[in-house]
């Protein structure tokens, strides 16, 4: 349990106990970010059963999971070391394994380059070096781009750092394909405009960490007004992007009566946390948005697999 303790100064400070160590393999897995990667996977399946109109291979789909999983927990260990010396002074993350003193940081960053490695051979020799190659660039960009050049430069960090996160889903499709479509791009597209909205919501919620650490955080850098402004604003631009495929004609009428009505449950929840400004309903919206996203893309799953058999059901 937290303790209380009083500074000569009167502040009030809370001090945590340490945390019993779990284990190397659970501290090891942490190090992965398992519910990011499981996230990451989501929209990689969806995307692969997408391209292949719900008819996968099982061993296709067993080795792009294994690489999937390789490739986003490797750069999610390497985040864990590059960030460090943040995570041990914020409060939500001074129990992850490093500021916890269960794993030196030299093994943090080890262990990640070698999932990398592992994670493009695995997609070389057993899927098609266009998705090693994708895999590999989605690592790359989280760890340089986003981690080491962005986020703690400027408030357009997850906007563009987005991309990182969008990845996947070129990846789900290219191992399917061995090429990328317009298709597999609105899939990109849709997910990349989903991130802000919902990486805000849960800044907003945070928001005194990130300032603890001097992290620009959208709420942090501009104030959390314009900062509900601007999830309002990408909520709109991203709730007509989940329409631009049955736009385009890459989607039938079941994905876009489900992205029409899931759309509109986002954009209330999104115009609350405008409106009133309140905590609960900020991290109300982050925790819906991981629920619509998924919709989304069974949506497109079963979409796919009806307009197969039905073409009539394209626009």
């Amino acid at each position: 349990m937290p303790q209380t303790i009083f500074t000569s100064n009167s502040t009030v400070q809370t001090k945590i106990k340490p945390a019993a160590n779990p284990g190397i393999v659970r501290v090891y897995i942490a190090l992965m970010k398992p519910k990011i990667i499981f996230l990451l996977l989501i929209t990689t399946w969806g995307a692969m059963l997408v391209a292949g109109e719900g008819k996968v291979g099982f061993v296709t789909f067993l080795w792009t999971t294994l690489g999937g999983i390789l490739a986003s927990g490797g750069a999610n260990a390497i985040n864990h070391y590059l960030d460090r010396d943040i995570d041990e002074l914020m409060y939500r993350t001074k129990r992850r394994p490093i500021p916890a003193g269960w794993v030196k940081s030299s093994h943090a960053i080890a262990f990640g380059v070698v999932l990398n490695i592992l994670a493009f051979l695995v997609f070389a020799t057993q899927i098609n070096l266009l998705s090693a190659w994708l895999a590999l660039l989605g690592a790359i960009y989280y760890v340089f781009i986003y981690t080491i050049w962005l986020k703690r430069r400027t408030h357009h960090n997850v906007t563009i750092g987005g991309v990182a996160g969008a990845i996947p889903a070129l990846v789900g499709w290219a191992a399917v394909t061995g090429s990328l479509s317009l298709t597999a791009w609105l899939l990109f597209l849709i997910v990349f405009l989903w991130t802000p909205p919902h990486t805000w919501a849960l800044t907003l919620v945070v928001k005194r960490d990130y300032a603890r650490v001097d992290v620009p955080m959208l709420p942090v850098s501009v104030g959390e007004e314009e900062a509900r402004r601007q999830i309002w604003i990408y909520s709109w631009v991203f709730y007509l992007s989940t329409l631009a495929p049955t736009a385009l004609r890459s989607m039938g009428w079941v994905y876009f009566i489900v992205a029409m009505i899931t759309g509109v449950f986002f954009l209330r929840g999104a115009y609350r946390v405008y409106r009133d400004g309140q905590k609960k309903d900020a991290f109300s919206l982050y925790k819906f948005s991981l629920l619509h996203l998924a919709l989304l893309f069974a949506a497109m799953v079963v979409d796919t697999v009806m307009v197969a058999q039905y073409p009539w059901m394209i626009w």
